[in-house]
This record gives structure tokens, C-alpha cells and sequence, in this order.
């Protein structure tokens, strides 16, 4: 098989994840990129068509991203997207057994995910200066936990200011709809009238957030903007429109929020994901026990 083959067979197979599957473009183009790199793996050092590849060749690629001391997390991706590739092939009956059958997947690290505190938050809310556009986004983000992706990608018609609930379409296209507090709801009202008042489009189709141009506000758009309020609120540590994320969730189960819940607004589909947060607030109890409790000391 030459190359010009190999590349079809990925083409074929990005296709199928867009088409049937419903990846993002984001997580398509991930999975191209990631594709190419073991295909230019393949044909550099074991001579061997992309779709003779056995777990031998597999796990000699795998060692060298070990050796290059790649993040565990980009080698169990990198994986997940190999057995993919296969068990596509597998399914459009190009190879008969997939090579990665019987590989398992290296457990991940847990990390616990850095948030910002109470007080953090309140001195970003206070800032005196932030403009109504940048105040709703951040009042959305904590107040629903919404990815920023998630933020950039609604459009007006997806809040209901009456029930206040916002409709979300997440990863794999699963569609959720999350609360959200009062505080973000005067917050995107108040916008959304500086925007009419201002003759932007507010009609129900429109984007929910637009740049200095009257378009859709890109996620880098958004991430640098919010950077910028985060450091003039004096948060030294390292942030993203992420970490508001882990926030929402982190101060929602230190204020008694039951997990399963947390899982459905995140979006999760498996409660282990959710469940890293809950390193975070045993620590908060364990604080609060260490100097509450009289037989501690």
C-alpha cells in the first residue's frame, strides 16, 4: 500500500468520525494530526503498510512517545485514537482483526484540578471596570460550569431567561440543559439590552456573545479577554476559562451539591470523571475537621 493509500484510509476514517459520529471539527482535526504522525512512524521505521500494523509495531510507537517523555494523558489519547482507526477498519471490513484488541490502556494520572476560591471570585465579580459583554461571560461560565467552547458556540434562542436554564450541546453533540443563577441572568439581560440599545442583532439566532466586530467572539477571542480580568482581579496562579469549570463544580459539592448532580450539569458520562473533584473538597473538610475538631491536637 503506498502512501497516497494510507492517507485515504484516514481521510475515510476522519470522515466517519464527522459524518457518523458527530466529532467537532476541533476533535477531528486532533485525530488527523495524531493519525499522520503514527502513519509517518510506520513508513520511517518499520517499512509496513499502515493497515499491517500489529501490537508489536504499535507498542514500539507508544515506547517512543515514553522515551520522548510525552504526557501520560497524550499517550492514552494518541491510543484511544489508534483503536479507533482500527476497529474502523475492522468495521469497513479492510483487516480482520484489530491490533489493538488486546492493548490496555495505561491508567491515567489524577490530577486535582486547580479552582479559585471563594474570595478570588468575589474580587473578580468586584472589579469595577469589567464591560457587560466580559461580566455575563464570566457570570455564565461559574454559574453553569459550561465549557468555554460550549460559552462561544450558543446563541441567544439557548438561554430562557423566564426558567432560567441554558441549553447546551457538548461533547459528541449530547445535548443538557443547566440551571443558572439569578446574578448571570440580570448579567446577560443587561447585556443583551446594551446590544440592542447599541443596534447590534439580538434576534434569537444571534450569537450570545460578539466581538468588537458584530461576529460570533472566537474561544481564543474569549480566553484572552478573560485572562485579562483574571489578572487584574490579582489571581497569580495559573488560570483559563477552564478553571472557572473546576470552580463551579468544586464550590457546588463544597456547598453540599450531591455528585450525581454535578455530573449532569458538567456534561460527564462517567461519574469518575466527576468524581476528581471530590479530592478537592475532602480537603476543604479536612481543613475545617483539622481546626474544628477538640481531639485533633
Amino acid at each position: 500500500m503506498e502512501q497516497a493509500e494510507q492517507i485515504k484510509e484516514i481521510e475515510q476514517f476522519i470522515q466517519y468520525l464527522t459524518a457518523e459520529r458527530n466529532y467537532s471539527a476541533n476533535t477531528a482535526r486532533a485525530y488527523s494530526i495524531d493519525m499522520y504522525e503514527f502513519a509517518d512512524f510506520v513508513k520511517k521505521n518499520k517499512n509496513v503498510d499502515l493497515v499491517k500494523c500489529d501490537k508489536n509495531i504499535i507498542r514500539d510507537y507508544l515506547a517512543g512517545l515514553y522515551n520522548k517523555n510525552l504526557k501520560k494523558s497524550s499517550i492514552i489519547r494518541k491510543l484511544a485514537v489508534l483503536k479507533s482507526f482500527y476497529k474502523f477498519l475492522v468495521i469497513t471490513s479492510v483487516i480482520d482483526v484489530n491490533p489493538t484488541v488486546s492493548m490496555a490502556t495505561p491508567k491515567k494520572d489524577k490530577r486535582i484540578p486547580v479552582f479559585i476560591t471563594e474570595q478570588e471570585i468575589a474580587n473578580l465579580f468586584d472589579l469595577p471596570d469589567i464591560d457587560l459583554r466580559d461580566r455575563a461571560m464570566i457570570e455564565l461560565l461559574y454559574s453553569s460550569g459550561i465549557r468555554i467552547e460550549e460559552l462561544v458556540s450558543r446563541n441567544l434562542k439557548d438561554i430562557d431567561l423566564l426558567s432560567g436554564t441554558l441549553k447546551v450541546f457538548g461533547k459528541g453533540s449530547a445535548e443538557r440543559i443547566v440551571p443558572v443563577g439569578d446574578k448571570c441572568l440580570v448579567a446577560i439581560k443587561n447585556y443583551i439590552d446594551q446590544r440592542r440599545a447599541n443596534g447590534l442583532d439580538c434576534s434569537i439566532n444571534s450569537p450570545m456573545f460578539l466581538n468588537m466586530y458584530g461576529k460570533r467572539i472566537t474561544s481564543r477571542g474569549a480566553r484572552k479577554v478573560l485572562h485579562n480580568w483574571f489578572i487584574k482581579a490579582g489571581i497569580v496562579k495559573k488560570v483559563s476559562p477552564h478553571t472557572l469549570r473546576h470552580t463551579f463544580a468544586t464550590h457546588l459539592l463544597d456547598h453540599g451539591c450531591d455528585i450525581r448532580s454535578v455530573q449532569q450539569m458538567l456534561g460527564h458520562k462517567n461519574l469518575s470523571t466527576t468524581q476528581i473533584y471530590t479530592h478537592v473538597t475532602l480537603e476543604s473538610l479536612r481543613k475545617v475537621y483539622n481546626s474544628a475538631h477538640p481531639r485533633v491536637k
